[in-house]
């Protein structure tokens, strides 16, 4: 091996598989390889030798614990959050004496209980995946061990075992493949657990190797492997086997790895390279990137705030002991001095700043984060029950992969998509073709008569039924025996990588790597050129009814950056030639010169196929001399055995080959949209929600389905099309398109001169589409460009002010120069004021560096929607990502943090699960605060009239379970079941959608304004139980102002306070809320009067000191006037300012629970009829229904359900379809 170039080289890569750590969202390295410290030597059937590099077992373990390590490891990485660190701080303050006035239980009660609840959860994650471990460490295999073959668990096999699969049996570790009982040494594998394609892959053996299928044969085999370190590349592989005296290449082709099965093969037989956790299965299980939402960040910052506040607190407090203590305690020193060893007020002042951290460090309640999680969960599962979200076809429900995200889903402002398989079906069909400049096929309208479709049975047996084609010319070409016609089908059997499975006889069943090739193999079989079965060396068909088999010569294999596939193969005749096809962009710059007049044809039915929304492809072919073949062979056997840089010398060989090739003609597939697309598109759209298409597709492909999907329509003031070749083409482009919106926008205004309108329709010429118009797709650096007169630039504020429609649509090379940095401001400054951006012909990493880029210039919260392992980087880039369950198996649902079958479903994800997400989530912390800072607050008043002696006002038992019994359980009500208006609501007014994305529900602003709500709370709780006290008496003329009364009255007033906030604040009642609030209430009672009871106090003297002070309190009349006024005072000022502002400055969810109260009373004949502010109920849905007001009062679990999920009996489409017609005139109230 040629080390020296090796270590030279690095050799950057396109990884198309989707489950991998992806670099810089696409695009991974290849490490330096060093000889001597990473290349890897695995010598077969000699275990003690390679022992000595110390391989690592095939053992596994993704668990993270075990019985002895659990307790300390578990609390050590609880210990890493601050929160909980914080207040194990403030447990040790708490066991000092002299600074503590509260016994240690207040705090380390509600930390253990916190603690608690997520080390089960923890253990039970880790008892499943200890569960999981043994079921796969203890599975069998045949080992050859001395000769023989012996049943191992998968834990004990080692590196340069020599292993036996048989046919359904899973690969137990990364395996160089040496025999099989196919013949050639081929087997065949399924990759589902790796990249979760469900169709088979071909795997061969070397040639040198295959004949041993024999144990004796393979327990002499002593052959050595030297190859690459473990990596979690799954698509490449790089080694060499040394065998008598001589070393043989090895590929990907030669390894099976763990996680496959062995299909449609007898037995099989490897040599064990990478065990347990070197096999790339196990390198690719890597934690992926956690995500955080806008609020948990808020949230942090918030917190700082609060420690900030309680330390300003501390301070002003220890001040006020200080100069207390200097003036007024000095005089009590000869009765009560200060306990050691307080020695001097300073002293005492620097103690009193740590007992009030303790007392007021409630304002950070630790049950915070916990509930937090509790309510996210609760929203997860939602997302998981929804019926409405359940696609019965495919049998697929909603998953919520993640539960950090939820809130996030009511505040998305850019969803980026992709197309194929993700708004279409990505289920093709052969629609159309252009042979030798002849056009043939028919796109079906559903609007005019069907034609008659072709019965091919008759002509050719082997056809497939399902096969639909209409246009009897194509078939009367072949019949005829066109040549033209014949080499175009002869193309499309031979070039591609579909395996074959001949059930019965004449019954074929493809297995494709995609569907597109599936149907282009398909098409060929029904034309008479049937694809039957491949080897390594040959390919067989059936032509015309007569079995061809031809020699496989060599394969050039398919990737995103060739955008091509070719086969050299030779024919009975022994005629060499290559077939190739592939993207138009890349097939038509090979082809022979004098191809130019078949080229311009072919390139013109290309444009209308891809104006038709149909998917293409070109075909050519060259003929080979022997000559040609044996040298362009001989330097790809060169390449393909390089050590070093290996893919570089590969793509060069396969560029010099197709070259001066003959067009043939191109394809058309037709990928249909999948339901409800259109409807869900501009039902978003209502919601301000930006949508980008990044599609590989060309450009007038990418144009159809945005008219298709209701992104483009007749009605926008503009279309915008970006397809300069050149950094100063697209650079002109974009300035002329955003000067062409602030003119339109003016114009429109009524605020320009007659002059700017000219200017604005002297620019419009040549940019753009309008009324519908299709851009020619070919127009690059030197396309038409707008001539007109220079307009000042103008800044960025003018672009936010656009008014009207507008869209882009820009190409993949015009992408490349505008992700510049010195122009990508540029663009999105343009991308952003449309409302729909089409990019074509993107690659992956252009996707994810799109979605980057709008992170990083708007600061919006960005959703990436995808199907397939090329928008896998898409996927992870952005804030949320959604994987569609879909034809190109689960590499994306792997990454994704959503996931369900249907892109359709995105609309109730978002405006429904979402919006109720971020709503609860919002309520819930504005609730949470106010009420600990009301609670909070009174130490801070009291300390004022107790000497700043950090007294507390409440019972420590009432402390203690305040946060844990009292208040938790109604706002966890509030947090998981709370709504404003019902799931239609929130599908028929979109525009309810925007106060997320503008942040307005919970924000700085919101969160002093609870805050203020808080203190004023605490003021009223504790000045008027204390101005009422001071003066009142009991029945029988002993006062009333005693410590413990005022501290029972407090307490009491602060219990019921809250829970009528919270009772307020509750938007949709439950049979859980009425239980929580009510019954927490009850508990206060139940929990005090036991608490003061004079059982507790025999048997705990010293702890329970309030003995009788609940029921001789709560007897006297006063407390009860006490209580009542102090509940008005706080609760009153709150209901006033709500009734002003609903009936000053409503919100729409306000205008629409009053209209849909409105409608419910017209349709039960109690008030007249009049305009709606609503738009007609879709149809299927019974207008009488009872709709239940967000504020009534329901106590039925199956309306609860009714209102989360949708009503039952309803279809998936019934209220989800999308937009009514006349969505666009709905007048919305902000």
């Amino acid at each position: 091996m040629d080390y020296s170039v090796m270590k030279k080289c690095h050799d950057w890569i396109y990884c198309p598989v989707g489950i991998l750590p992806w670099d810089r969202a696409g695009i991974y390295r290849v490490a330096e390889i060093d000889p001597f410290k990473e290349e890897r030597k695995v010598k077969a059937n000699d275990r003690e030798h390679n022992e000595k590099f110390q391989y690592a077992s095939n053992c596994i373990m993704t668990s993270k614990y075990n019985i002895l390590t659990f307790l300390p490891v578990n609390l050590f990485e609880q210990f890493q959050e601050v929160a909980n660190t914080y207040f194990l701080f403030l447990l040790i303050l708490q066991l000092i004496p002299q600074i503590s006035s509260l016994s240690w239980f207040t705090t380390i009660v509600p930390l253990a209980l916190v603690l608690s609840i997520t080390a089960v959860k923890d253990a039970t994650d880790d008892y499943f995946r200890h569960k999981s471990d043994n079921q796969v460490n203890n599975r069998q295999s045949q080992v050859l061990i001395r000769g023989s073959l012996q049943n191992e668990k998968w834990m004990n096999v080692r590196v340069g075992d020599i292993i036996k699969l048989e046919n359904n049996q899973f690969v137990a570790a990364d395996l160089l493949l040496l025999s099989s009982t196919e013949p050639h040494g081929l087997c065949y594998i399924e990759t589902a657990e790796l990249d979760g394609e469900t169709n088979m892959k071909v795997r061969q053996s070397v040639s040198v190797t295959a004949e041993l299928g024999d144990p004796n044969n393979l327990a002499s085999f002593d052959g050595e492997v030297v190859c690459e370190p473990p990596n979690n590349k799954l698509d490449r592989f790089c080694g060499t086997l040394y065998w008598l005296d001589r070393k043989y290449p090895l590929t990907n082709q030669n390894m099976l790895l763990r996680g496959c099965v062995l299909r449609n093969t007898e037995a099989c037989y490897g040599l064990v390279i990478f065990a347990g956790p070197d096999t790339k299965l196990m390198q690719n299980s890597g934690r992926t990137k956690f995500k955080r939402t806008s609020i948990d960040r808020l949230m942090n910052t918030l917190v700082l705030w609060i420690f900030g506040f309680l330390v300003c607190m501390g301070v002003i407090l220890a001040v006020g002991n200080a100069v207390w203590e200097r003036e007024v305690g000095s005089l009590f020193q000869s009765y009560l001095p200060w306990d050691p060893p307080v020695d001097n007020f300073m002293f005492s002042a620097f103690l009193s700043f740590w007992s009030y951290i303790i007392i007021l460090n409630t304002v950070v309640p630790i049950s915070l984060y916990v509930s937090v999680e509790v309510i996210r969960l609760g929203h997860s599962y939602f997302i998981n029950w929804d019926r409405q979200m359940f696609c019965s076809q495919c049998n697929t429900a909603a998953e919520a992969r993640t539960t950090t995200l939820n809130e996030e889903l009511g505040q998305v402002e850019y969803i980026f998509s992709d197309k194929t398989g993700t708004l279409t079906q990505n289920i093709m069909s052969f629609n159309k073709c252009s042979i030798n400049g002849q056009t043939y096929g028919e796109v079906m309208d559903p609007v005019e008569k069907q034609p008659k479709r072709l019965d091919f049975t008759p002509f050719n047996p082997l056809a497939d039924s399902d096969f639909c084609f209409y246009d009897e010319k194509l078939l009367e070409s072949v019949k005829m025996g066109d040549s033209h016609t014949h080499e175009f089908f002869r193309l499309l059997s031979l070039c591609h990588t579909v395996m074959s499975e001949e059930k019965s006889a004449g019954e074929l069943v493809y297995k494709a790597q995609s569907p597109d090739e599936g149907a282009l193999v398909t098409a060929a079989r029904n034309f008479g050129f049937v694809f039957r079965s491949r080897t390594p060396g040959t390919i067989t068909t059936t032509e015309m009814g007569r079995t061809v088999t031809y020699s496989l010569l060599a394969i050039l294999d398919f990737n995103n950056i060739r955008k091509r596939m070719s086969v050299i193969v030779r024919n009975p005749e022994g005629r060499i030639r290559l077939y190739c096809k592939g993207a138009d962009t890349v097939l038509l710059e090979r082809l022979h010169p004098c191809n130019q007049e078949l080229m311009s044809i072919t390139s013109d039915h290309l444009n209308e196929y891809g104006a038709d929304g149909l998917r293409t492809l070109a075909l050519a072919y060259r003929e080979l001399s022997e000559d040609e073949w044996e040298t362009w062979s001989e330097s790809h056997r060169c390449a393909d055995r390089a050590t070093d840089c290996r893919e570089d010398r590969l793509a060069a060989a396969y560029d010099k080959i197709e070259q001066d090739m003959m067009v043939l003609g191109a394809t058309a597939i037709e990928d249909k949209l999948q339901e409800g697309v259109p409807e869900t598109i501009a039902l978003l759209s209502l919601a301000n929600i930006k949508i980008w298409v990044l599609t590989g597709d060309k450009q007038e492909t990418a144009v159809n389905i945005g008219y298709s999907c209701k992104m483009l329509t007749d009605e926008m003031t503009e279309v915008f099309i970006i397809s300069g070749h050149t950094v100063q083409s697209v650079r002109q482009e974009l300035r002329r398109a955003r000067e062409h919106m602030i003119a339109l926008s003016r114009a429109k205004g009524g605020g320009n001169d007659e002059g700017i309108g000219g200017w604005a329709e002297a620019c419009f010429v040549g940019n753009g589409l309008k009324d519908g118009q299709e851009g020619d797709g070919t127009t690059g650096g030197g396309s038409k460009q707008l001539h007109c007169p220079s307009f000042p630039s103008s800044p960025s504020n003018d672009m936010d002010n656009i008014s009207g429609e507008f869209a882009l649509i820009i190409s993949g090379h015009s992408l490349a120069h505008a992700l510049e940095a010195d122009m990508e401001a540029e663009f999105v400054l343009v991308a952003c004021a449309c409302k729909a951006v089409i990019c074509c012909r993107v690659t992956p990493l252009q996707k994810a560096q799109v979605v980057e880029l709008i992170k990083k210039h708007k600061k919006a919260v960005t959703l990436a929607i995808g199907d397939g392992a090329n928008d896998v980087s898409m996927i992870k880039s952005a804030h949320i990502g959604v994987g569609i369950s879909g034809q190109e198996g689960i590499q994306a649902v792997l990454a994704s943090d959503y996931s369900f079958a249907q892109f359709r479903f995105l609309q109730r994800l978002l405006l429904v699960h979402g919006r109720w997400s971020y709503l609860r989530m919002c309520r819930f912390l504005c609730y949470f605060f106010y009420k600990n800072f009301a609670f909070t607050m009174v130490h801070f008043w009291f300390g004022f009239f107790c000497g700043f002696s950090a007294q507390t006002v409440y019972d420590q038992y009432f402390i203690t379970l305040y946060n844990i019994v009292y208040t938790s359980l109604p706002v966890l009500a509030m947090g998981v079941f709370d709504q404003d208006v019902p799931d239609h609501r929130s599908l028929e007014y979109p525009k309810l959608y925007e106060p997320g994305q503008l942040n307005l529900l919970f924000n700085k602003k919101e969160f002093f304004i609870c805050i203020a709500q808080g203190i004023y709370t605490s003021v009223v709780l504790f000045f008027v139980p204390y101005a009422v006290l001071s003066f009142a008496t009991q029945s029988n003329g002993v006062p009333l102002a005693n410590y413990q009364t005022f501290a029972v009255t407090t307490a009491t007033a602060l219990v019921i306070v809250v829970s009528v906030q919270i009772a307020l604040d509750t938007g949709f009642w439950t049979i859980f809320n009425h239980m929580f609030v009510w019954g927490s209430v009850g508990s206060y009672f139940t929990i005090m009067f036991a608490l003061h009871s004079q059982t507790l106090f025999r048997i705990f003297p010293n702890q329970f000191r309030f003995v009788g002070s609940a029921q001789n309190t709560l007897l006297q009349p006063v407390v009860w006037l006490t209580i009542a006024l102090a509940t008005a005072i706080c609760v009153v000022p709150v209901l006033a300012f709500r009734f002003l502002k609903l009936d000053l400055k409503p919100q729409l969810s306000d205008t629409g629970e009053a209209e849909a109260n409105q409608q419910v009373a017209a349709l039960g004949g109690l008030a007249g009829t009049g305009a709606s502010l609503r738009p007609p109920r879709r149809p299927g849905v019974d207008p009488g229904a009872r709709t239940e007001s967000p504020g009534g009062w329901t106590l039925s679990l199956e309306t609860v359900q009714e209102a989360l999920f949708g009503r039952r009996g309803c279809a998936s489409a019934s209220y989800c379809q999308g937009p009514p017609s006349d969505a666009r005139e709905t007048p919305y109230t902000e």
